[in-house]
Parts: structure tokens; C-alpha cells; sequence
């Protein structure tokens, strides 16, 4: 369990309208801010928050708490997971009571995925900016697409080397146990050998709306029949595709300033646009668009263009 010393602190840190407004676009109206809510479909805004007083009311569907509450409602979470979320987004490290087995091994999980994650994409962006083989091949191809060094960074772009187990190697060399590495799709294990399940291909960094890194596709460079041109992390505690946009961590200011969405069908449709300036844009990433990822656009507006090939 979560010491209630911690939650206290994080209570003392949380913003509403920093937390709110990361979902949802907030406009000021006298001492309060409004937005449509989030939490059902209306034309005319009726979700209410005020920061002075940290809690949000919407008049339309009755719903209404303070900033953790949100939390728990709109990404469904309990209270102690809210109260974890928060304090994942303010970097708070949280002190610990006595927790069940499952609990810890529950939490433990999703938290050593995402810890995971985070390693992997930093590994990979080292990989294509400081190997030879990763200038090369893997930032050749983004150069030779045109994006900027800023580019690259901005969006955590990187590239898995070829040799079949570097990733593996030096994951495991780190601590990383191989079943973990398994469970997030970065290795497959063929008769007892494990192998890196991206090498030779640019690595896109899947991240959420406050930038955790969910997991990851990957695109193969070189012709190949028998392979898929992309292959993205299995889903898991901590991604589901259908859940997820593309694009959104380095999209979800512009959308909500400029009251609109272009929605593509690619990473690097995505990242081409914001290339050229256009950054209020996320993809679905070869997939039908999904209801849930239409609650999340029209959580910063409802004006949505679709821009799909072809």
C-alpha cells in the first residue's frame, strides 16, 4: 500500500488544471475554466474546473471530484493506481506499507515494463546516433527522408543493429531478466536462443499523451518477402493499439490550441507533417480508427480531418 505520507505529497503537487487540461481543451470563463467533457458527447460545454478550488463538475452527465478522481474516472483506474499515475507524472517517488503478493506483483510488472520501454527506446536512439552501423543505415534512412536532427529527437526515432542479440545483450547486462524482455516483445526465444525482435529496423517509440514510452514499431529496411515491412510491440498491461495515437505526446498542445486534429495513417506521416510545421496531427497507425482513440482526439477538439492515403 501507498504510504499516506506520499499521497498527501502528491495531493500537494497536483494541479487539476495541468492534469484536466492534458486531456481536455480548457478555456477560461471568469474565475472558472470550462471544456466539453470528457466523459460523455456534447456540443455545448458543461464540464466545469475550478483551480482554486481543485475539484471539476460537469452539469451535463453529473460527474465530479478533485484531480484524482479524474484520474480514476477518465483513464479507469482505482484510487491507489490514480494516485501512482500522478505520481509518475510529477516524479514523485512513492514510500510503500506492507502490499499483498499480487498487488506487488502486479504493479511490478507494469512498472518494470515501463521501465523497460524507457531503456529500449533510449538504447535505440543511442544506437542509430553513436554506432557506425546505426549512422549508417538507421539515421541514413530518416536523413534521406529528410528530417532534422530536432526531428529525430523529438520523436525518440532510433534503430535496432542487426547483429541478432546486440539489444539482448545488452539488456540482460543491465539486469533486464529475458522473460520480461519476452513479455514486452523486444526478444523472441527460438529453441532456448533469444534474439532481438527488431534487428535491422528504425525503431518508432510509441509514447502516451504524458509521454511514456508504451511500446514500440519497428519498419525493416532492407526487401525482404518473408518479412513484415512493420512489426509493433505485442499488446500488454501497458499497450493496447486501439487505445493508443500515435503522435500524441509531441501533438496534444497544438491540437488543443488550434481546436483541431488531422489524423494520418503513419509514423512517418506524422512526423513529415511536423517536419514541415503542421504539428497538430497523430496517426492511427495502420488501424481502423477505433472508438477509443476517438474519445482521446475529442478530449482537445472535435474538429477532425482525415488525411488517409489514397
Amino acid at each position: 500500500m501507498i504510504a499516506p505520507g506520499s499521497i498527501t505529497e502528491v495531493l500537494s503537487r497536483a494541479d487539476i488544471l495541468e492534469i484536466v487540461g492534458q486531456f481536455v481543451r480548457l478555456k477560461r470563463r471568469g474565475a472558472n475554466h470550462i471544456a466539453n467533457c470528457p466523459f460523455h458527447s456534447e456540443k455545448t460545454p458543461s464540464f466545469y474546473v475550478s483551480g482554486a478550488k481543485g475539484i471539476y463538475k460537469c452539469f451535463g452527465c453529473g460527474k465530479g471530484g478533485n484531480v484524482v478522481t479524474f484520474v480514476q474516472e477518465h483513464e479507469k483506474l482505482s484510487y491507489p493506481e490514480a494516485i501512482r499515475w500522478l505520481a509518475d507524472y510529477y516524479k514523485i517517488t512513492l514510500e510503500e506499507t506492507e502490499r499483498s503478493p499480487e498487488q506487488i506483483q502486479a504493479q511490478q510488472s507494469e512498472e518494470s515494463l515501463r521501465i523497460l520501454n524507457e531503456f529500449a527506446a533510449h538504447y535505440f536512439h543511442d544506437a542509430m546516433l553513436k554506432t557506425e552501423e546505426g549512422q549508417a543505415i538507421g539515421l541514413s534512412y530518416f536523413k534521406q527522408r529528410g528530417f532534422r536532427k530536432d526531428i529525430l529527437e523529438r520523436f525518440l526515432l532510433g534503430y535496432n543493429p542487426e547483429d541478432g542479440s546486440s539489444f539482448y545483450k545488452e539488456a540482460t547486462s543491465k539486469g533486464y531478466n529475458a522473460d520480461l524482455l519476452e513479455k514486452a516483445g523486444l526478444v523472441k526465444n527460438r529453441n532456448g536462443q533469444h534474439y532481438d525482435s527488431y534487428r535491422g529496423r528504425v525503431i518508432f517509440p510509441i509514447q502516451s499523451m504524458t509521454g511514456r514510452v508504451l511500446g514500440f514499431g519497428a519498419r525493416i529496411l532492407k526487401s525482404n518477402d518473408k518479412a513484415p515491412k512493420y512489426i509493433n510491440t505485442p499488446e500488454n498491461e501497458l499497450y493496447i493499439k486501439s487505445r493508443v495515437l500515435y503522435g500524441m505526446y509531441q501533438s496534444r498542445q497544438a491540437i488543443s490550441k488550434q481546436n483541431e486534429c488531422f489524423l494520418v495513417e503513419g509514423y512517418t506521416d506524422v512526423i513529415s507533417l511536423h517536419q514541415g510545421g503542421v504539428e497538430n496531427v497523430v496517426a492511427s497507425s495502420g488501424t481502423s480508427l477505433t472508438e477509443d482513440q476517438l474519445r482521446i482526439i475529442a478530449q482537445l477538439t472535435k474538429n477532425l480531418t482525415i488525411l488517409y492515403d489514397g
